[in-house]
């Protein structure tokens, strides 16, 4: 018989995982600037637009890390020392170009497969979907809030004014990034040239469908209450702090790894103790390895998993950008 057992739900306190997409000037970032300051307190935004974010610097408090080169590893770093920093929550404006951007998901799925000296994509993709997965979990598995915003693909439709014209307005399309990324978030708004945010997608059923004009402060009161609206939750920082406790045990850290597991989060971004981006389900093999080596196991068995501690992804880099 398996060991699969199940328990009784209840809803938790959780994180929000929002994503705005809309064409240029439908003003995405305005909107997670004003939804993200309402939500916490330490406000960071990854800037991958040249710095068109800090334009708002003289109406919102943030920091900002402006990125030009778009690698999946890069944003599972800059994840990593925001998670550390603690900030409340994070802002990734634009995820397209991690997708079409200069060391995005499509080079990468491109240089794949010229190295494989096809010339066909399969390779590559076989190679780019773990990286791309990768980036996926470390985003969703953030400790604060996490709110992206996304290019639409744009075009134009002529329709008829109140006096009877035939006038063009610029409408917004399919985001740029891969297809079905929607269902990795919990809310997921469509913004148009007009700054009318439409949710198209809503796990809080309370804002499934509705249509704001101009998102202002009432709108983001609404996203925490349904957020807060629940039991206390641990948090990734949490796991963090038991993972490289002093006086845990290797039973104990063996359990952890199991409840993190259960949780989807081992492949959430933290900084080990020398400062270098790895997973939690890394950081908690390492530390486990090391009460085994120091206590001994009971049952004479490896690590929490099982699996080699310390192994990171090729050309990972420290906060410091130095390659490990």
């Amino acid at each position: 018989m398996t060991s699969f057992i199940f328990n009784r739900a209840s809803k938790e306190q959780a994180k929000a995982r929002i994503a705005l997409t809309g064409p240029t000037g439908s003003g995405k970032t305005y909107t997670a600037l004003i939804v993200g300051t309402e939500l916490g307190e330490r406000v960071a935004v990854i800037d991958t637009e040249r710095g068109s974010a800090s334009k708002y610097a003289d109406k919102f408090t943030f920091d900002t890390l402006q990125l030009t080169a778009f690698e999946p590893s890069a944003l599972i770093d800059a994840l990593a020392v925001a998670a550390h920093t603690g900030y409340d929550v994070l802002i990734v404006d634009s995820f397209s170009h991690f997708w079409s951007g200069a060391g995005g998901i499509l080079e990468q799925v491109d240089n794949a497969a010229k190295r494989s000296g096809t010339g066909g994509s399969f390779a590559g993709w076989r190679e780019a979907r773990p990286q791309e997965r990768a980036m996926l979990d470390a985003l969703l598995a953030y400790p604060g809030h996490v709110i992206t915003t996304m290019r639409a693909k744009t075009e134009y439709v002529v329709e008829t004014d109140e006096r009877g014209r035939k006038v063009p307005r610029k409408v917004g399309l399919k985001p740029e990034q891969r297809d079905g990324i929607e269902y990795e978030f919990d809310i997921v708004g469509d913004l148009d040239h007009e700054n009318t945010l439409v949710i198209s997608k809503s796990r809080a059923e309370l804002l499934s469908g509705r249509v704001v004009r101009k998102p202002d402060a009432q709108f983001a009161d609404e996203i925490r209450d349904w957020l807060n609206a629940g039991v206390p939750a641990p948090t990734v920082s949490d796991y963090v702090a038991a993972a490289t406790a002093s006086d845990a045990t290797y039973d104990q850290l063996r359990a952890l790894y199991d409840e993190v597991s259960r949780r989807a989060w081992l492949d959430a971004a933290v900084l080990d103790t020398e400062g270098k981006s790895v997973t939690l389900g890394e950081l908690i093999v390492h530390h486990g390895t090391e009460a085994k080596n120091r206590n001994g196991s009971p049952d004479g068995e490896g690590s929490p998993n099982e699996t080699s501690p310390g192994s990171r992804r090729p050309g990972q880099r420290d906060h410091r950008g130095q390659a490990a």
